[in-house]
């Protein structure tokens, strides 16, 4: 009867003798291959696949949304045979950047693979986060449900272009040591349609455009690492523009890399030191007391790009599940005055170290 027992607490509670998994090194000369790479890679660490997007209203009312599903490998023993061992979370963040409200409408969720209530799925891009779906379909095009009391989305993301490998081949350096590093690949200018609406409102027909990240790592950030501002944007004339850079604790750059694919599908990648992302306007968040960049000017080699929020206050406090507050915005990208595009800027690190 003891063993038994003891048997039940190992199992349940887990002990001295478990053993933390080994996480999958990101590899410098590996081959994404799709549709197997559309799917989760579970040996490692981290993976998201991240949508953000420009939509209009009948009316041309513009509004913004990001869905993004996390997926992240526990250190809990793999050996554990219990159903109920926690080997892999799902979480999922969602948003509507609408000025009429003057702050995001969001939500959050997060649960523990299993019991079909919650999955990443390889081979393909299959996500589920109870009645939260994302679904890559035979045809390519994406399905993207969110039902919460906060905000709805019901979304079609059909592709227009390629695939666009970032970094070396889909190797993504994110510091001077090899291993600071994801797989990572693009796909923008997404074709949307469908629906939106937020609590105490119906839900409104939309149509727009919509840029999907998907990246995966086991040690992405340097220990020095205070967080990163990252853009991707949709150019008007059919091309697209992703940059970013990782800051250090203190200020400072320790990290950068940009990707400019023209109009004519022509690739360019920007080192380093031909990035920098240049502050010209602050916003102080009410709530956090965090000062976030909100308007940048981005240079890529000789080009620069001006970029513009659609509103101010488009903080995300996702402390009840990454654990990360950051800023998530709608952004216009510009050079003299001129519009070029618009697309997402992402800001982590200004309350606190990010960690993930």
């Amino acid at each position: 009867m003891r063993c038994l027992l003891f048997l039940l607490m190992l199992l349940l509670c887990g002990s001295s003798l478990a053993q933390p998994p080994e996480f999958a090194p990101v590899r410098p000369g590996t081959t994404l291959s799709f549709p197997r790479d559309f799917g989760a890679h579970p040996e490692f660490r981290t993976e998201w696949w991240y949508v953000t997007g420009w939509v209009e209203t009948p009316d041309k009312k513009p509004l913004g949304f990001q869905v993004t599903f996390f997926r992240s490998r526990t250190e809990h023993d793999p050996r554990n045979p219990s159903a109920f061992a926690p080997r892999q979370l799902v979480i999922g963040h969602a948003a509507l950047s609408d000025p009429e409200v003057g702050r995001l409408v969001h939500d959050q969720r997060s649960a523990r693979e299993g019991f079909g209530l919650a999955w990443a799925r390889t081979g393909n891009t299959d996500l589920k986060l109870d009645d939260w779906r994302m679904v890559r379909e035979s045809s390519g095009n994406y399905r993207v449900t969110i039902r919460s009391s906060e905000l709805t989305l019901e979304l079609r993301l059909a592709p227009t272009q390629p695939v666009l490998v970032q970094g070396e081949g889909g190797y993504s350096r994110k510091g001077a040591s090899p291993q600071h590093a994801s797989h990572y690949y693009s796909e923008p200018q997404l074709k949307v349609s469908g629906s939106v609406g937020r609590s105490g409102s119906v839900p409104v027909a939309v149509t727009g455009s919509a840029w999907l990240d998907h990246e995966w790592s086991s040690e992405a950030l340097q220990p020095e690492a205070s967080g990163w501002d990252w853009i991707g944007v949709n150019l008007d004339d059919g091309g697209a523009l992703m940059a970013f850079q990782i800051r250090k604790v203190g200020g400072g750059k320790l990290w950068a890399h940009a990707t400019h694919r023209d109009k004519a599908g022509k690739v360019t990648r920007y080192a380093p030191d031909q990035v920098n992302f240049t502050p010209s306007a602050h916003w102080t968040s009410p709530r956090t007391k965090a000062v976030y960049p909100v308007a940048t000017e981005i240079a890529t080699g000789p080009l620069r790009w001006q970029v513009t929020p659609l509103q101010q206050d488009q903080e995300l406090d996702s402390r009840r599940s990454t654990g990360a507050v950051y800023w998530e915005g709608a952004v216009t990208v510009s050079r003299a005055g001129r519009r070029l595009g618009r697309g997402y800027l992402e800001m982590t690190g200004y309350v606190r170290q990010m960690k993930l």
